[in-house]
Formats: C-alpha cells, sequence, structure tokens
C-alpha cells in the first residue's frame, strides 16, 4: 500500500481507491484522542504549539501509521476506518430513516403499554414515531403516573409554555382554546417557543362526551405535494419567518418562526401553524402582497379531506407524535354531555433518536459505524 506525503496531509492508496487525508483532520482523530469509557474528545488540537505536521507515515497490516514532527507521538488508524471517512460522508445513523409519508388512509401503529418494557417492542415503537411520525399506545392505567413511566421509556419529560404537564379539559378562566369545548383548528403545539417541543403525547383518561374528534394529519405529506403544486409559494413559506406569541397576565412568549421546516437535505421535516397563535404579521407590506396569498393557500391545503385522518380517541389510549411534523386539532363537543379529559407532555425529539439508536444497539442490529467504538485498532 503506497503512503504519499504532501504539503497538507498523505495521500494513501486503499483497496477502494486513492484517498487524500488531511494532517489536522488526522491528528485530532488518533485513537488517543478519546477518553475510552466516556467516548469523550479529550486531546485539545489548540493546544498544539504549532500545526501538525506528518514526519512519516507507512502501512502496517491493516493499518495506517503516523508519526508526528516535534511530537513524541504516533498514531495508528485501521484501514477500514479510513475508508469509512475518506469521502466525507456523515458517519452511519440508524435513526436516519426516512419518513413514510401518509394520508387520509392511514392506520397508526398500535401498541400495548404492557409490552413496552421489552426492549425490541419499545425500538419499534419508536422507529414508528421516527418514520410515521404517530403512534397509539393502549392499555394505560388512568393516572398521572402512567403518563409519566410511559413518557420516560423514550425520554425526560420536557417543561414548556404550560409546565412539565398540561390538562387537556374545559378549564374555568382558560388561557388557551384548548382548554375549552370549542373547535379546535388544526395546527403544532406552542410556536411561541424559540424551539418549540419535539414530541408530543397526549393521554386519554375520559372521553364520553358527544364530539370531540380527534384530527391528525401528516404535515411533510401536505407540504411536499404543494411544493409540487405551487413551487414559489413553498419556497416563500419555507424562508421568511413568520411572529408567533403566546400572552396573558402572567406571560408573554414570543418567537419566530418558518412555517415550513426543511432538513439539512432540504426535504419537508415538519411545520409550524397556528391560526390562534400567530401575532399580526409584520413583515413589509410588499412582502405581504405575496406572503399571505401563500399563507392562506397552504393553510387551506391542510384542510383537504385527502390528508385527514379524524378518529375518536378512547380512555385508557396514548397517542404519540412529532409535533413538528404532525398537525392535530379537534371538532367541538358538548361540554355538559359528558367528561372529556387529555393529560399531555412532551420530550425532545433528540432524546427520541438517542433512545433508538440505543435500542438498535441492544437488541442486536447493530449497523456499520465509523464511531469512536469503531475507530482504530
Amino acid at each position: 500500500m503506497n503512503v504519499t506525503l504532501t504539503d497538507t496531509g498523505l495521500r494513501v492508496a486503499l483497496p477502494d481507491g486513492e484517498a487524500y487525508f488531511n494532517a489536522f483532520w488526522l491528528r485530532d482523530n488518533c485513537a488517543s484522542s478519546f477518553d475510552a469509557e466516556t467516548r469523550e474528545r479529550v486531546f485539545d488540537i489548540c493546544a498544539l504549539d504549532g500545526d501538525p505536521v506528518i514526519a512519516t507515515a507507512w502501512a502496517d497490516g491493516e493499518a495506517l501509521v503516523v508519526d508526528w514532527q516535534g511530537e513524541d507521538h504516533q498514531s495508528r488508524y485501521s484501514l477500514d476506518w479510513l475508508m469509512g471517512c475518506a469521502r466525507g460522508a456523515p458517519r452511519t445513523d440508524p435513526a436516519s430513516i426516512p419518513r413514510a409519508l401518509w394520508r387520509s388512509d392511514k392506520a397508526f401503529q398500535r401498541f400495548d403499554r404492557a409490552d413496552l418494557d421489552r426492549d425490541q417492542i419499545r425500538c419499534d415503537w419508536a422507529r414508528a414515531l421516527i418514520e410515521d411520525g404517530v403512534a397509539i399506545v393502549e392499555g394505560l392505567e388512568d393516572s398521572d403516573q402512567a403518563l409519566t413511566d410511559l413518557a420516560n421509556l423514550l425520554g425526560d419529560v420536557r417543561p414548556s409554555v404550560t409546565g412539565s404537564y398540561f390538562d387537556v379539559q374545559v378549564h374555568v378562566g382558560p388561557v388557551n382554546l384548548a382548554f375549552t369545548a370549542a373547535e379546535l383548528e388544526l395546527h403544532t403545539d406552542t410556536p411561541a417557543e424559540e424551539t418549540p417541543p419535539g414530541v408530543q403525547f397526549l393521554h386519554c383518561r375520559a372521553n364520553s362526551v358527544e364530539g370531540g374528534d380527534s384530527l391528525f394529519l401528516d404535515g411533510a405529506a401536505a407540504a411536499e405535494d404543494f411544493r409540487k403544486r405551487y413551487p414559489d409559494e413553498f419556497e416563500l413559506l419555507a424562508t421568511v419567518t413568520a411572529p408567533f406569541y403566546y400572552e396573558h397576565d402572567a406571560f408573554d412568549w414570543r418567537a419566530r418562526q418558518r412555517v415550513i421546516e426543511l432538513d439539512v437535505g432540504g426535504a419537508v421535516s415538519g411545520l409550524t401553524v397556528s391560526q390562534h397563535m400567530a401575532d399580526v404579521f409584520d413583515m413589509p407590506q410588499e412582502l405581504l402582497d405575496r406572503y399571505y396569498p401563500a399563507f392562506v393557500r397552504f393553510m387551506r391545503w391542510l384542510r383537504r379531506p385527502e390528508y385527514l385522518v379524524q378518529f375518536r380517541l378512547n380512555a385508557g389510549e396514548c397517542i404519540i407524535f412529532d409535533n413538528h411534523r404532525i398537525v392535530h386539532g379537534r371538532a367541538a363537543y358538548s361540554a355538559d354531555s359528558g367528561q372529556r379529559h387529555l393529560r399531555g407532555c412532551y420530550i425532545d425529539r433528540g432524546e427520541l433518536r438517542s433512545t433508538y439508536r440505543t435500542l438498535y444497539r441492544k437488541t442486536g442490529q447493530t449497523a456499520p459505524s465509523q464511531g469512536q467504538s469503531a475507530r482504530h485498532e
């Protein structure tokens, strides 16, 4: 195997072709740069007296060996690991699961609460939430602790503008339309937070009223269809931020959000929509000549029946969904006809993915990794 030094690094003939590696990158990613127990980086490349310079380098079996000029230090790099890094691609992520876009014929995946103590079933549940953005868990007992225990299977409860938990039922002196019996238009939660919570849990404790059906749609599917039909309007909603607020006597939350959220690859990752928390649009009036028609067209687009799933959530069921991707609402109900009580909370999307990755490995589904655990010999 040939190794050729350059002014800034080296070139090495790997089994799948020649590749170039930068000297800074090689020095920073020596196996000794990471703590074996915590897996955290313990080497500070900025603390070197000068730039890292390769003195000599050679192949030793299935490894590349590098001696560093001005340092009493030698590094070894597995050739398999170098091949995985040579093209500059992100390391393999089991949680990078393509979204399965869905429409009104979608049947949500269901799980029994008693089964979720098994790692494999919990892994399947987490995958459903990443892939579909929504799932239903059945068999929850009628208690506050039941929701906490369920949420803790995926992460820690994340406080929001309403606190750690919230109760969706008729309140005296409500500070949110959700705390009334009125129709609740299609929306995503808490857009007035700078970073709205990622995953929402709604545990149905009681539902004996007339009306009050739950409404759900896949915002990513609707937005991708909208992009194909109205690309200019889509671009406007994906680039211009709109103001949102949540204001009452004791609080005053404000934030700006893009109605359509895109991931690093340019695909729709979610929406931020909430008519009842949209502040006065403060863009220049000339921009509003284009923005308002695009906004209204998109909001009407979300109401198309081909996207909407409508059903009754029953006592003992908990629906869990991606608060950025899944748009939800509620039909009006008669408050005097019975009792309707949903208790809710949130966790972060990052925690969901972290839990999925660890369960994926734990259940023996280990994917190829360029992480520290597989970094070198």
